[in-house]
């Protein structure tokens, strides 16, 4: 048990290094976060301009050569 013990505590002492290692001001760990906030922007972005078109195909729809043609004129 105490061999358990002494090499389980020597294991935590010779891991703590590694993550010493990990820090945050790392140029790889910056850049992928500014990555990460880009494309959550792109994806804000490109939610809302397909809420605003699903706005626009619910408007009615308008024909602008309702005056121009005749009662008849689509019809057989």
């Amino acid at each position: 048990m105490r061999k358990l013990v002494v090499s389980a505590i020597a294991l935590g002492f010779l891991t703590s290094p590694a993550f010493a290692q990990k820090r945050d001001d790392d140029p790889l760990v910056i850049m992928e976060k500014e990555k990460k906030a880009q494309a959550e922007a792109i994806d804000k972005q490109y939610k809302r301009t397909i809420e605003q078109t699903r706005k626009e195909v619910d408007a009615p729809r308008n024909d602008p050569w309702a005056n121009i043609r005749g009662s008849n004129d689509g019809k057989r």
